[in-house]
């Protein structure tokens, strides 16, 4: 019979998770964070597009989108929800101060700024435009950021569509192109 670990994880040196302003749960700086630093992997449980697809269907439109997902590869994507850890509750920002990086299988979250002490860490999540988006899903991956730059949605529009245009026009935004390409869970 194998024993089982039963050690609390190691705490991140970056940072502990509270209360925050922008959803539910935050991460937010315990000590200063330096431009470059690598704060922690995001980790879960591997599965298919399908299987995410299955274990979260968008069918009420008007429940708040939640899930904690997050694309790998174009089969696997990485559901923190089962054997995640603290890296799931980074939110969205429109203006981040991380980014997601994906290197060797890995999904990192790294500082693409310093951070300051107390700053909650935020990354742009760029969920994938699909052309059958309507107003109503931008609505459901609403963003509740609050930056000067908040685009409103969650999802990374693409400014050739119409309805990007329409979306950004509503909401006061003009969002420049994203520096990064985007890497989070596409609904099939």
């Amino acid at each position: 019979m194998t024993k089982r670990n039963t050690a609390a994880p190691a705490r991140n040196p970056w940072f502990r998770l509270r209360r925050s302003r922008i959803q539910g749960t935050g991460a937010f700086a315990i000590v200063d964070i330096p431009k470059g630093t690598r704060i922690i992997e995001y980790t879960g449980e591997h599965i298919t597009n399908a299987e995410a697809d299955r274990r979260y269907p968008d069918d009420d439109p008007a429940e708040r989108h939640h899930t904690f997902l997050f694309t790998l590869n174009s089969r696997i994507v990485i559901d923190a929800a089962h054997d995640g850890n603290d890296a799931r509750f980074i939110n969205h920002s429109c203006d981040p101060n991380c980014d997601a990086v994906i290197e060797r299988g890995h999904i990192w979250i790294d500082a693409i700024e310093d951070i300051p002490k107390g700053a909650e860490l935020c990354y742009d999540y760029q969920f994938e435009h699909v052309p059958e988006y309507t107003e109503q899903d931008l609505r459901l991956y609403q963003c509740r950021c609050g930056s000067a730059n908040c685009r409103g949605t969650i999802v990374k529009v693409d400014r050739r569509r119409k309805l990007a245009r329409t979306w950004e026009a509503a909401h006061g935004r003009r969002h420049a192109a994203s520096r990064h390409a985007g890497h989070a869970h596409r609904r099939s």
